[in-house]
């Protein structure tokens, strides 16, 4: 029984973990960081990214520029594209290294030290993978909220709000860091105890030396 909860605790964190990383790489290229919506003309939609702009209009559809200077971004944007990039590599690495230690993979079943070492090192990527997940989105999330109240713009002006990809890249920060916890517990927690048919093995080979010798007792 905690053989089982144990793969069903693996499974399940790397599912999540999983999720985690796929959603953090669709926040990473969607340009829905932040939109902005003019009362002026209510057709007419614009949406910002880490890597363009988008305006979206009735009539013509969807239209889409990337930035021109990666130095002329703000610091929020430039330091997110780092940070989502870093996100991405450390959960590909955590998926990695976690899928080899799983207990349901018949690799590797006799190094059982090895496996759990890779579940707490999966664990711990994720985990880092889901901080710099949550970092950048919370940044550009605090920063537009600032630009919204900031009362030095006049109220005609329109203001910059949430974008989906804020909302997405929330999730994928936190199904990282919940899989990391479940992977981490799953490790941590101790073997169930060998089945009856592994003892029966193991019994067989403490008497085969026994029966070689002809001897009956094993401690002769």
């Amino acid at each position: 029984m905690a053989l089982l909860c144990r793969i069903v605790m693996q499974s399940v964190g790397l599912l999540l973990s999983l999720l985690g990383w796929v959603l953090s790489i669709i926040t990473t290229y969607l340009p829905h960081w932040r939109n902005l919506n003019l009362e002026l003309n209510e057709m007419e939609n614009w949406t910002m990214g880490l890597w363009q702009t988008c305006v979206m209009q009735e009539e013509v559809g969807t239209q889409c520029k990337g930035f021109d200077s990666f130095l002329a971004l703000p610091a929020e944007l430039r330091i997110s594209r780092i940070l989502m990039f870093l996100s991405n590599g450390l959960g590909f690495l955590g998926l990695l290294l976690s899928g080899f230690g799983l207990d349901c993979l018949k690799i590797g079943e006799r190094q059982q030290d090895l496996k759990k070492r890779l579940l707490i090192l999966g664990g711990v990527l994720f985990w880092t993978s889901g901080i710099t997940a949550l970092v950048p989105v919370s940044w550009v999330a605090y920063t537009t909220v600032q630009a919204f109240w900031d009362e030095t713009v006049p109220e005609i002006v329109p203001r910059w709000e949430f974008g989906e990809a804020l909302f997405v890249g929330w999730f994928a920060g936190f199904s990282l860091l919940l899989g990391g916890c479940l992977l981490h517990c799953a490790a941590c927690s101790s073997r169930a105890p060998l089945a009856s048919g592994h003892y029966a093995v193991a019994e067989m080979q403490t008497q085969c030396p026994c029966l070689e010798n002809g001897t009956a007792d094993p401690k002769v």
